[in-house]
């Protein structure tokens, strides 16, 4: 057994506190710039440096936006509500992975829209980045002591202070090896030749069946007997699951 008393504050400056989470977002948007800018000397998209620049902040917009404004919606409106200062306070954790995927696509989809681009083809791209950054974002809910799982007795389990005393599934580290495995996937795909969008599907359904079948250890209020996170999750196995379908039976540009 093991307590996790983690520090989610990395330093200080000042009244200034640099955090973990706020790391992994960093570290997020580096890593797909610079996966684009490879892109871009590979001559595999036409988009500019600034372009590129441009783009990678649609993207962190998009997933602040949508990550918080999930969360805040279908995981704890009442403390919002009562607190509604609180509501920007974004590196305190209260992000949701489904409302900060569908972020991303708006924004990409906006953003491909208006400099005349695949939206498919960039996905593609940055899947593999997007999906190892979102690994490591795992790594800062563990640190951030939330999204714990439920009691366990197994011997890696652990006491998360700002739940109770008892020992539970370390969730958050379940999800992040399994993303990990899934980036590792991402980027064996990214080696080969593929139908366009194909690694982004796979992306969306691989994700979505590890997320249901590990939200069962997740200690998290259920409807209909699932957490809202596997009912989103089922959304998005469905959705890719056909699209996968179609790319085994007619490639398509």
């Amino acid at each position: 057994m093991w307590v996790n008393n983690l520090d989610p504050v990395m330093f200080n400056i000042g009244p200034l506190e640099i955090r973990y989470y706020g790391l992994v977002y960093l570290l997020a948007a580096l890593f797909g710039y610079l996966m684009l800018i490879h892109a871009q000397k590979k001559n595999k998209i036409n988009l500019t440096k600034n372009d590129i620049s441009d783009f990678v902040s649609w993207l962190v917009a998009g997933v602040l936006i949508g990550s918080r404004l999930f969360y805040i919606v279908f995981y704890n409106p009442l403390f919002y509500l009562e607190n509604p200062l609180k509501i920007i306070a974004v590196w305190e954790g209260g992000m949701s992975f489904h409302g900060g995927f569908v972020g991303i696509i708006v924004a990409a989809y906006i953003f491909c829209k208006k400099k005349n681009q695949s939206f498919f083809h960039l996905a593609d791209i940055l899947s593999a980045p997007l999906m190892f950054a979102l690994a490591l974002g795992r790594g800062a809910n563990f640190i951030n002591g939330e999204l714990w799982g439920k009691p366990s007795n197994l011997p890696w389990c652990v006491v998360f202070p700002a739940a109770d005393n008892l020992c539970r599934h370390p969730y958050q580290l379940y999800e992040g090896i399994k993303r990990f495995a899934l980036a590792g996937w991402l980027f064996y795909l990214s080696k080969g030749v593929h139908p366009t969008g194909f690694i982004f599907w796979n992306l969306v359904f691989f994700e979505g069946l590890g997320r249901f079948a590990l939200d069962f250890l997740n200690d998290e209020f259920t409807v209909l007997l699932l957490t809202p996170g596997q009912w989103m999750s089922l959304a998005m196995i469905m959705v890719s699951g056909w699209f996968l379908y179609k790319h085994f039976n007619q490639k398509q540009e």
